[in-house]
């Protein structure tokens, strides 16, 4: 994938919001025109589809806080790499973010 410099720098801290629960709509739709921000954001709004899902799972003592910590743990990893200005796919939910069109 090209890295388009400038873009990145300009919205790293936008596609590290993509991470945080419901923020993941502010990239997605306030930044269009940046693939960086784009491509985080797209993997935000899937994490935050599996919080969702998860939700009813959370209540659930060992199996729902593990699900707890690994969501979590992926959110914290997307914000740093987003942050660093990498371009880091998320394990499991990546290749699908890659195929959504917007």
């Amino acid at each position: 994938m090209e890295v388009d410099k400038k873009d990145v720098e300009e919205n790293a801290v936008m596609a590290a919001l993509s991470y945080i629960w419901i923020l993941c709509f502010v990239p997605l739709f306030l930044k269009k025109k940046s693939k960086f921000a784009q491509f985080h954001a797209k993997q935000g709004l899937l994490l935050f589809a599996v919080e969702i899902i998860c939700g009813w799972f959370f209540g659930i003592p060992i199996i729902g806080w593990a699900l707890g910590l690994v969501v979590m743990f992926l959110a914290i990893l997307g914000v740093v790499n987003a942050l660093s200005g990498k371009y880091w796919e998320m394990p499991f939910l990546g290749k699908y973010a890659k195929k959504m069109k917007f």
